[in-house]
This record gives C-alpha cells, structure tokens and sequence, in this order.
C-alpha cells in the first residue's frame, strides 16, 4: 500500500510539473507574438519594405510591414488623350504646373520632352517652339490670337492653380488690348475648377511638368536595408497639394530653406493608388519611362519572393531600376 501510494504521489507531482511546464510555454509564446505585433503596430507608418533581419524578425527573414495590394504585371498600352474634352484637362495641368500666360502663353518643357512639346503644338495648331541654348529648356510659345482662343477653349472650367487663373483672366478678359480675343471664346465667363475629382488627364499634364518618381533604398546601422517608392511634387502653394493628397493619400511638409511645400506620396497603399492613375490617365513626358521602373519596383516588392530578396537578386533588380532612372 506505501508503495502505491508513494508511486501515486510522485505520477501526480510528474504530472502537476508538467502542466506547469505547459502553461509557462504557452504563456510565452502568447507573449513572443503579442511584443511581434506590438512592434509591427509601432512601424505601421508602413511604408518600409524590409530586407534584412530586424528585431521584428528570427534567423534574417524578410519582413514587410505594410500589406502589398496586388497590381496587374501587364503594363497598359501607352495611348494620348483622344479628345478635346481629355486633351483640356491635360493641356490644364500641363499650363498649371509649367506654364505663363501673358499677352502670350509659354509652356516650359525639359530638353529631353522636345517630342511632347511639338506634339502640343501640333495638337494645338498654333505656336512654335524653342530651344534654350546651354539650357536643359525649351519653350511652347503661342502667341496667335485664334491660337489663344483656341487654348481658352480647351481649358476653361479645368485650370485649377489660382496663380494660373488669375493670369488668364487679366491678360485675357480684363486687358483691353486684348479684348478682341473674346470673339471667339464659346464661354465668355472664365471658371475655375474646384472640384475634387481627379478621375481625368489633369494630374499627367500636371505631374508631366512638376513631379518625380523615386526608388529610395536606405541602410541602417543594423545593416538592415529599406525600400521605399515615392512620388513627389513640390510646390509653392499647398492648396493644389492639399487636394491631390486627398485623392492619392500620402503626407505634405514644409521646405523652411526654399519656402517650398513637398507632397509626397510615400506609403504602398498610396503607391497603389498612383499606379491605378497614371495605368489609366497615361504620361506623355519622358517620366512616362521613370514611371515605369517605378512600377516595375512595385511588382518585385508585390511578389514578396523571399528567398529571392534574401539572396539579393530582387534588390539587385531595384537597384538597377533605381541607377536608370534619370
């Protein structure tokens, strides 16, 4: 009987530890995971695609912080606005982000979008353009008076820079030497567009004169290595940036130095929803090329081969697409 009873005693202390034993594992396992998505939270800026082993990771496996949304590998046929109506909004946003009106209309182009600069001019009928010696600079300069009217035309009820409209409408409506423009203009009242709706060719006009497309790959002290795809612009107003954000998301910040604000499209989410623009509303400048590579980024990041980036292959891949783009 002592034996037995000395042989139950000790299976029911074997036992009791054991469970004890389980509890405890079971305890920090929980707690292992909850401090992982704790960390993960902290970072949910997300925007950070992560190479290398971080604290957040066990034996150098790549971590993401942001969920990728998946886009097409399929890149869309680059076609140019069919219509006036689409070629208005395009011609919009190119005057809004690169042009002046004065008794005259001036769009100022980089040296390596010469094509598209004859290309709006044949577009338009009117204007000739120029080449700015020892400059990276030509010019569109229409100076025609059915050329303006034209111009006016297309435009009107999409320019949306009040520096741009306010141009048009003392050179063109309250300047009396140039009141015998009007004969031809279909709407004699000017308006501005103040509507939030971007789903048209303004922004590629405008993104055509004044944005850039960055593949941005940083390394910590950690040697850890980061990957970050942003579109920018910047601007002296915010206003235009303000709506822009609205539509695409991302952040706007102050530039003190040069009284400059930068929007900047910086997370995936919003990196998603730029290529879901300009997939639809196409590029008609050489950036079309940057936009491209950028794209191309996007998808190596989308796939989330692992062990690929972990061998460096993928980010060998962005690199190159980075060192290309001009």
């Amino acid at each position: 009987k002592n034996i037995g009873l000395l042989t139950l005693l000790f299976a029911g202390t074997s036992s009791l530890i054991s469970f004890k034993y389980f509890l405890y594992y079971l305890f920090k396992k929980v707690i292992i995971e909850i401090v992982k998505k704790l960390k993960q939270w902290r970072k949910s800026a997300g925007h950070i695609y992560n190479i290398n082993g971080t604290s957040e990771t066990i034996r150098n496996e790549t971590v993401i912080t942001e969920r990728i949304k998946l886009i097409s590998v399929h890149v869309p046929k680059h076609l140019k606005p069919l219509n006036d109506d689409q070629f208005g909004h395009y011609l919009a946003g190119l005057i809004d982000g690169a042009g002046h009106f004065n008794k005259e209309l001036i769009i100022i182009f980089h040296s390596l979008d010469l094509s598209l600069a004859y290309f709006v001019k044949k577009r338009l009928g009117f204007g000739k353009v120029r080449k700015i010696k020892d400059k990276d600079t030509c010019l569109l300069i229409v100076t025609a008076d059915k050329g303006i009217q034209k111009i006016i035309n297309l435009i009107n009820g999409k320019i949306r820079t009040e520096n741009i409209y306010n141009q048009i409408i003392n050179s063109i409506f309250i300047n009396n030497q140039c009141i015998e423009r009007l004969d031809s203009i279909e709407n004699k009242n000017f308006t501005f567009n103040s509507n939030k709706n971007f789903k048209n060719h303004w922004l590629a006009g405008f993104s055509d004169a004044h944005s850039n497309f960055q593949i941005k790959i940083i390394h910590d002290h950690n040697k850890n290595t980061e990957i970050q795809l942003n579109f920018h612009i910047n601007q002296k107003c915010n206003n235009i940036l303000l709506l822009i954000q609205q539509f695409l998301g991302g952040n706007i910040s102050f530039r003190k130095k040069d009284n400059t604000y930068d929007y900047n499209s910086i997370s995936f989410g919003s990196a998603k929803k730029v290529i879901n623009y300009f997939d639809y509303f196409h590029l008609l400048s050489n950036k079309h090329i940057n936009y491209l590579k950028w794209r191309k980024a996007y998808i190596i990041i989308q796939n989330k081969d692992y062990l690929c980036l972990a061998n460096k292959t993928g980010l060998d891949k962005i690199k190159k697409l980075k060192d290309t783009m001009n």
